[in-house]
């Protein structure tokens, strides 16, 4: 009797676990529908796309972002990767387009190379439930014929490589005229690699459009870039920084416009701008390491050496214990590339002339060591193509790393590009004539400066005027 009783409380206790658990996720998924549809006024059909693709809550750029898009506003969204950026504006372009089998493309995303192509395409399978609507994508690998063949079937959205759109749009494949909405994706990137030209060609070539630029740091190239074809955008800017996981050096970030200048930076910290005993240049590869070494050695003479250095006649060690045990060299180059991570112990002053593209190993080098009682300086040098690796540093170590001014006494070096001379041939006066190649003078007889009439030439041939 008693057992049956305990066996029934149970049954009846999990139904109403299992009613409490079904209230629950309801009431959670009427929550998400309104955060989605209300505040982000997404239709129901993308509502349920971003809900079954696990997108549960928006992200801090898509809050920011997706009413200006939808509204038809230029943006310039800063924000670091993993932040939902390709998200937001595939979101906009699909509440901006609704239908699909126009005569011509509406919208183009630009993207660094055909990775990201491939992947926002897979984005747009994913959150993209009506099939209506054409997505098309031009990369530099399959023939450009192809393409063309497919842009000609139908396109709704273009996503392409810069390079590889404007040579389908100078071939006349990929019609302009229809286009709304105009996207620059991983902005910084495009600017690394040197397709600045096809973008503003491409953006030059669109008479009146919606301009959306995503990027996870904005610097002075790429607003040369962006600057002529945006139309007073709004400025988005978020920063999503990791959680700190260890405890590394206090970081001093020098912004600095060109190589030559950090040329001169370096031989001024060097110097003695910041006290050392012994110092690290950290560069990208051996040959850039000899670079450094040639250009130190003018002013410090032997007192700077390249760990396992290329040429034969450079000064080098093949380790930092040898390095530590001379006294007379203060000052060891080390390459990213080298295989082995260098045990930097005894060095108190830590320099990253040039950032390694992965992460993890500057994480590495700049975890503090207990045990060492010396305190340790680091200094990192970015140019404007450089700010996206110390981006990924500052989401790695969970830091903002504040630029300090530049030095009194640093040398800036301004970049000029080679200017053509023009001669400029003076335009002739008003009784001078213009000759050809081939003219020449007539001689005095044949030379002709009268014009008679009809009766005065018959006159002249005995013939009567008709």
């Amino acid at each position: 009797m008693i057992r049956s009783f305990i066996n029934n409380f149970l049954a009846s206790c999990r139904l109403k676990i299992q009613d409490l658990k079904k209230t629950y996720l309801c009431t959670q998924s009427n929550t998400l529908t309104l955060v989605w549809a209300d505040k982000l006024k997404l239709n129901k059909q993308l509502v349920r796309s971003v809900t079954e693709a696990g997108y549960f809550t928006p992200k801090e750029i898509q809050i920011k972002t997706l009413m200006r898009i939808i509204g038809g506003q230029d943006i310039i969204a800063v924000a670091p990767e993993g932040s939902g950026k390709t998200t937001a504006y595939i979101l906009g372009v699909l509440m901006r387009l609704k239908y699909g089998f126009e005569e011509a493309p509406r919208a183009l995303i630009l993207v660094p190379n055909k990775d990201k192509v491939l992947a926002v395409i897979a984005q747009f399978e994913i959150l993209n439930k009506n099939a209506s609507i054409r997505v098309v994508g031009l990369f530099t690998e399959p023939s450009m014929q192809a393409q063309m063949d497919a842009l000609a079937d139908g396109a709704d959205i273009v996503v392409a490589t810069p390079d590889r759109a404007r040579a389908i749009y100078l071939k006349l494949g990929l019609n302009l005229n229809k286009i709304i909405m105009f996207v620059v994706d991983d902005a910084a990137e495009i600017v690394r690699l040197g397709a600045q030209l096809p973008v503003a060609e491409l953006a030059n070539s669109i008479i009146k459009c919606q301009h959306l630029v995503f990027t996870e740091v904005m610097h002075g190239k790429l607003q040369q870039m962006i600057g002529p074809f945006m139309n007073m955008p709004s400025l988005i800017e978020v920063d999503e920084l990791g959680q700190e996981n260890a405890e590394i050096h206090k970081q001093a970030l020098y912004h600095v416009p060109n190589f030559k200048t950090k040329l001169n930076l370096l031989t001024l910290l060097l110097e003695g701008t910041i006290p050392y005993h012994k110092a690290a240049v950290f560069v990208s590869t051996r040959l850039s390491a000899e670079k450094i070494y040639n250009h130190l050695r003018l002013s410090m003479r032997n007192e700077v050496a390249i760990l396992t250095p290329m040429m034969f006649e450079s000064n080098g060690f093949g380790s930092i214990e040898e390095f530590n045990e001379q006294s007379e060299v203060k000052v060891l180059i080390i390459a990213n590339e080298l295989p082995q991570s260098p045990d930097l112990k005894g060095i108190s002053l830590l320099i990253h002339f040039e950032i390694p593209e992965d992460t993890e190993t500057f994480v590495h080098r700049m975890i503090k060591d207990t045990a060492e009682a010396a305190e340790v300086s680091s200094v990192i040098m970015a140019t404007d193509l450089e700010l996206t690796l110390v981006k990924k540093i500052e989401q790695t170590i969970g830091q903002k790393i504040t630029a300090n001014d530049l030095p009194e006494g640093l040398n800036i070096v301004t970049e000029q590009k080679d200017k053509k001379v023009v001669k400029l041939e003076k335009s002739p006066k008003n009784d001078q004539v213009v000759r050809g190649e081939a003219f020449h003078e007539k001689k005095a007889s044949n030379k002709k400066d009268y014009n008679y009439s009809a009766g005065t030439k018959a006159k002249m041939n005995n013939k009567k005027k008709h």
